[in-house]
């Protein structure tokens, strides 16, 4: 043998060698990412849960604290002066207020107490106001993103980029369900009356690196809730079914060959569709409702596809033990016509949410059912326009907003953290959207730095690196 094709030779065999080896090392992690999540699925949850779920009401755009939870009245001496750089501190702005006059906008909506607590909320919100003392508000939410899709990727995720797993996602990869009918994660998205031009990207309820069967599963207020979940006209179920238990050999066939983990999570979506195809249409069919409920959340309640007709699934949603349910509103983005607009959002939300937090509360669900309500940032005190306009409204701020929180151990009746004089700053308390997720987990019974995933070669969690705590100030 000349040395030419013992070098050919050679070459070849590391190449197969190496190429085994490589294999081999893509199983192996593979199957201790298995091993890993089957590990942590028996040892969660890490302590006593107050919640067996969550509602997460979204409010996509930014709602204005200063209209609705943040009462300023020292606002109205300082109306249409220079908001002082001592407070404007050099923080950043968008390009559409950059370099303009910074006028102060007091509040264009009037604030009244409500409850036993006393509780001030804007006048916008007489619904949310009659159930203050049954609500949490922290009001020195932070963050520290300024456009609407990494701030809200934020607010969902832990992190400004897509690519992580949702909130909702990471519970699923935690606890999963109870309901073995029904998807871990239910994402609900209101039809809007008028057009939204606010995007909501899939990556806000997407699984990320975790397997895709922990993605939020929307269901849409049409015909098919779920597309492509119906058998075509005229498929027996009956055939269906074997077709399903054939595909299911096939693919544990090639699972046992490759030992890629999405082979499993095929296998157990094309089992959940098949389930969903009962369980959904009973889930989404509102005509066993009585006539009290709908008059419970208000006369838009009817319309499929409403944020009134989605807060009554949900709470359907938790009846059935679903883990996580997040509902979506957006059109909260008020640069302008924030005394209309902003109005116009209040209405859709206000009798609904409130009518959701007595619904539950009425069936002995709120008790172990977290509720949260919020957007990814709140709005500025400089009007953006002309300030004293109609048209006047409110450039993104993300230093300071506020959420309120229900259900499930949070305290009721309390409010938590303050801003400064101009709703501008943080003043007491400040709780960062990490410290909000690390508190959601903890009243799931997890521990935020225990509940973590492998992916090349890091362990992730949903709080990140940074610093992050649960705020056990609001907790009973």
């Amino acid at each position: 043998m000349d040395e030419s094709t013992r070098q050919r030779i050679g070459r070849r065999c590391f190449l197969g060698q190496t190429g085994f080896n490589f294999g081999a090392l893509a199983v192996s992690a593979m199957l201790g990412d298995e091993l890993a999540a089957s590990e942590l699925q028996d040892a969660l949850p890490h302590f006593a849960p107050q919640a067996k779920r969550v509602i997460f009401l979204t409010q996509s755009g930014g709602p204005s604290q200063i209209e609705l939870f943040d009462y300023k009245p020292n606002l109205e001496k300082l109306a249409g002066t220079e908001l002082p750089e001592s407070v404007r501190q050099g923080q950043r702005l968008t390009g559409m207020t950059k370099g303009k006059p910074q006028l102060v906008l007091p509040s264009i909506a009037k604030f009244n107490p409500h409850g036993q607590s006393g509780t001030l909320v804007g006048e916008w919100l007489p619904h949310i106001g009659s159930i203050a003392d049954d609500l949490c508000f922290v009001r020195s939410m932070v963050t520290d993103q300024i456009n609407h899709a990494p701030a809200m990727t934020k607010f969902l995720t832990g992190h400004q980029l897509p690519g992580r797993p949702s909130f909702g996602c990471w519970a699923s990869y935690g606890l999963g369900s109870v309901n073995k009918n029904l998807p871990d994660y239910v994402v609900l998205i209101s039809r809007m009356k008028r057009g939204s031009d606010q995007p909501l990207y899939n990556h806000y309820w997407g699984s990320g690196f975790l397997p895709s069967k922990h993605q939020g599963v929307k269901l849409r207020s049409a015909k098919d809730p779920v597309l492509y979940l119906n058998d075509p006209e005229g498929f027996p179920r009956e055939l269906r079914r074997e077709m399903l238990d054939g595909l299911a050999s096939l693919n544990r066939q090639h699972h046992a060959t490759t030992l890629d983990p999405e082979i499993e999570t095929r296998i157990q979506q094309y089992e959940m569709a098949f389930r969903m195809q009962s369980s959904v249409p009973e889930l989404t069919d509102l005509s066993d409702e009585p006539e009290s409920t709908f008059e419970l959340y208000g006369p838009d309640s009817r319309r499929p596809g409403s944020y009134a007709a989605n807060c009554i699934l949900a709470r359907r949603l938790a009846e059935r033990d679903v883990r996580f349910i997040q509902l979506f509103h957006p059109d909260w983005d008020h640069h302008s016509r924030l005394s209309s607009w902003c109005v116009s959002r209040c209405i859709d939300t206000d009798q609904p949410s409130a009518a959701l937090i007595k619904d539950l509360k009425r069936r002995g669900l709120l008790s172990d059912t977290l509720v949260i309500w919020g957007g990814e940032f709140g709005r500025g005190v400089a009007g953006q326009g002309q300030w004293d306009s109609p048209l006047a409204g409110r450039d993104h701020h993300p230093r300071c907003f506020t959420v309120w929180m229900a259900g499930a151990g949070i305290k009721p009746g309390f409010s938590y953290g303050a801003t400064d004089d101009f709703s501008y700053n943080v003043a007491e308390n400040p709780v960062h959207v990490r410290d909000l997720h690390a508190t959601a987990l903890h009243q799931l019974g997890i521990d935020h730095e225990r509940l973590t995933y492998r992916y090349q070669g890091l362990d992730f969690k949903l709080t990140g690196v940074e610093s992050s705590k649960v705020v056990r100030d609001i907790l009973v």
